[in-house]
């Protein structure tokens, strides 16, 4: 029996399932390949993906220095440059590792409740295959964020297990959240909330990476075909939410706003307990101290700064 050719860059940039990406940009037409091959249902399943590692440069850094709250401290500054590279690495690590667990257990709830009509607020056809659209481009985001971890652990000489780092910082939020609710409306309510923060604001979180010309160029190339994605989820996510807002009563009205606030804060902060995790696993001494100086300086220590479009959305709605 013939085996199917695999598909060419040509066919790759037709094909509307997958991210849009530039074909004549390598890194970016090889993290697409790689998608493709890696895919399960897919007729090129069994083929050999693209060799990513021919694109990775040991020279470059796995993740931006900027990014670390505790770039400025003196501790951080006396360590060697192989455990700052360590921490680094340690670093995209979680940083994959929060966005696909933002997607799985933030994002795909609230599109699970949408594409069910839980709050029976009479979505159409239209409307509910626009949630199955995007809930499909999540699990490709997943699949790009994974795979480019184990290029990661690939090509560096250190463990770097994900199971070593807590879950995310607004996971664990969101769950809170969703258990203070009283009844499972309520509930529903403030997932949607959540998944709506998630979806206006990720883009201001992914361009912390897509910008930044010092990392990895396929690190780089990864966020910012997710980001071209959910530039557009944004947009049918904000349309979905207003549709669902507008035949809601007024005190689910209240608690979706309400829920939009928690998600903003738990989608911003600094989660410590992630830095914490990697700076045991390299073996830090006085890493806590240092997480305390950082933690205690001044400014409002949020990660991701830009969260115009959620406060935009949330005024249209009538929200403060």
């Amino acid at each position: 029996m013939n085996e199917r050719p695999a598909p060419g860059v040509e066919d790759l940039v037709r094909d509307p399932r997958l991210p849009e990406f530039d074909p004549d940009d390598p890194a970016e037409s090889a993290v697409i390949a790689g998608l493709v091959r890696s895919w399960p249902r897919r007729a090129t399943v069994r083929r050999a993906e693209p060799d990513l590692d021919e694109l990775f440069d040991p020279a470059k850094a796995d993740f931006a220095e900027d990014l670390l709250p505790f770039r400025d401290h003196e501790i951080y500054l006396a360590l060697d440059d192989e455990t700052r590279d360590r921490i680094r690495a340690w670093a995209w690590i979680a940083y994959n590792k929060n966005v696909i667990d933002i997607e799985q257990h933030v994002v795909n709830p609230g599109f699970q409740l949408l594409l069910e009509d839980s709050l029976r607020t009479g979505l159409g056809d239209t409307a509910r295959a626009s949630v199955v659209q995007a809930m499909v481009d999540e699990q490709y985001h997943t699949l790009m964020h994974l795979n480019v971890s184990a290029l990661t652990r690939r090509r560096r000489p250190w463990r770097l297990p994900e199971r070593a780092l807590p879950v995310s910082l607004t996971v664990r939020r969101a769950h809170e959240a969703v258990a203070a609710r009283d009844d499972p409306r309520s509930a529903a309510l403030t997932t949607l909330a959540f998944t709506t923060v998630a979806e206006t604001s990720i883009g201001a979180y992914l361009s912390l990476i897509a910008d930044d010309e010092s990392v990895q160029p396929v690190n780089k190339a990864t966020v910012a075909l997710h980001r071209r994605d959910e530039r557009a989820h944004a947009s049918v996510t904000s349309e979905l939410v207003k549709l669902v807002y507008d035949r809601l009563h007024p005190d689910d009205r209240r608690i979706l706003l309400s829920g939009m606030a928690e998600g903003v804060a738990a989608f911003t902060g600094t989660d410590y307990s992630v830095w914490s995790a990697i700076l045991s696993a390299v073996g830090v001494a006085r890493a806590d101290e240092m997480l305390r100086d950082v933690a205690a300086e001044p400014g409002d220590g949020r990660l991701a700064q830009d969260c115009s479009a959620i406060e935009r959305l949330r005024a249209e709605l009538g929200g403060p």
